[in-house]
């Protein structure tokens, strides 16, 4: 578990180092509002992702019942 941890740390500073340096001028509008529409479809898809986590928790769950239920 540590080695996965340690191996994913690497990955993500990698993946740092290679962003290049952030241009020191402002954005323009459009680069703002794709920004935005950007972070916003994130933002629901980790909505989603948490919906569709709880509806398997569920049905394993409900399906774990109805499998208990089964005469032997």
């Amino acid at each position: 578990m540590l080695g996965r941890w340690v191996k994913d740390e690497r990955v993500r500073q990698a993946a740092a180092a290679a962003v290049p340096e952030v241009p020191e001028t402002p954005l323009t509008e459009t680069e703002r509002a794709e920004l935005v529409r950007l972070r916003r479809k994130v933002t629901d898809q980790a909505r989603q992702f948490e919906e569709q986590e709880r509806d398997v928790a569920f049905l394993k769950k409900a399906s774990a019942y109805f499998a208990a239920m089964q005469p032997k």
